[in-house]
């Protein structure tokens, strides 16, 4: 499906349209990378490539309630409603592909589920111990494997006890060293939801290792995330995008977005943002300020040093929230198939060689 260009539209927008800043699929293209982002309200991952120099061309495909995703090497994982669902890239069978054939240059296939149960995992991520995930409903961090629904492995301070209750809205995750290292969270207190109180000064990061509160008062923290030596954040309630000292606590701006942000991926001097359209009837959201500037959805890319705004996608159509944004390097076509259609079942890949079955 083709993304449309800065054109009035006529008739109401077509499923999945958007609007693009020109210089975008050239800038894709010098990168070698394309787009992953997560929309749990319209229930898609999607890939946004380039097409060629000045075209971009989305491919989404249908998970439940995705959120976040994690990539190492040739795996993606991606959190979904009750599940983590673990795709792998395979390039040999890409060009083959039956329903387009010499159109992909990598195609992630289904591999592995692991059943969690609906344990609300936002910040998906590799580490040395395996699959990190932040298990928002039990306020913890977990490890997922095939041994249990997830495995507790560090919990805030201010948290007595594992439970069901979304105590403190624990959301972003950041690795150093393949070791968690900062989260973010919306609240403190160690009842059922009481983030909600203070929803747009409460937010925190939280030094993992020493489990110390290294910033407070922050506007709905989302995603950090590592970028040289310092630890960039979204502060969705105020829209901004900054930088936050780890030594220190002290936050500086980098841009002002004026839209409620969350989803970060940073590559080299880099960051993509994903931007999120705000519902005017959620509980959550209505009573921000930022959700009366918010009336776009898509991804804004920052220059990190200087601040200026690259470019920009805006979804006219299907796209309200986004969750989650990652950059696939080495890849300027890639597919993906889900595990709910027969499709994946027809792919067949072996150390030696790759199949697609017949009938």
């Amino acid at each position: 499906m083709n993304l449309k260009k800065n054109k009035k539209m006529q008739q109401p927008a077509a499923p999945f349209s958007c609007q693009y800043t020109p210089n975008l699929p050239e800038f894709l293209i010098q990168m070698q990378a394309s787009i992953i982002i997560t929309t749990y309200q319209a229930g898609k991952v999607i890939f946004i490539s380039a097409k060629n120099e000045n075209e971009l061309i989305q491919l989404p495909r249908t998970f439940h309630k995705p959120m976040g995703v994690a990539l190492q090497g040739n795996k993606m994982a991606v959190a979904t409603k009750d599940e983590v669902i673990v795709l792998v890239n395979d390039k040999r069978i890409a060009s083959a592909y039956p329903r387009k054939p010499n159109t992909y240059d990598n195609f992630f296939l289904p591999r592995a589920t692991y059943y969690t149960g609906q344990v609300d995992i936002h910040d998906l991520d590799y580490g040395k111990e395996g699959l990190w995930a932040v298990n928002t409903s039990f306020s913890c961090l977990t490890l997922v494997n095939d041994d249990f629904s997830f495995v507790p492995k560090w919990k805030p301070h201010f948290i007595s006890d594992l439970a069901s209750e979304d105590r403190c809205h624990l959301n972003g995750m950041a690795l150093q060293n393949g070791e968690p290292t900062f989260v973010t969270a919306l609240g403190t207190e160690n009842t059922p939801q009481s983030w909600r109180k203070n929803i747009v000064n409460g937010g925190v990061l939280i030094h993992v290792p020493t489990n110390e509160i290294i910033t407070k008062g922050l506007a709905m923290p989302h995603s950090p995330r590592f970028y040289k030596d310092d630890l960039m954040v979204l502060l969705s309630a105020a829209g901004e995008f900054g930088k936050i000292d780890t030594k220190t606590g002290k936050y500086e701006t980098i841009t002002k977005l004026d839209a409620f942000v969350r989803g970060l991926s940073i590559v080299g001097d880099y960051a993509f943002i994903g931007v999120s359209k705000l519902r005017q009837n959620s509980s959550t959201f209505k009573h921000l300020d930022i959700a009366k500037l918010s009336n776009w959805s898509g991804v804004s890319v920052v220059h990190i040093p200087s601040g200026a705004l690259v470019g920009q996608i805006k979804y006219l159509a299907s796209v309200d929230e986004i969750y989650d944004i990652q950059v696939l390097p080495d890849a300027l076509r890639p597919g993906i198939l889900n595990p709910y259609t027969e499709d994946y079942k027809k792919a067949l890949s072996i150390p030696e060689t790759t199949f697609w079955a017949r009938g």
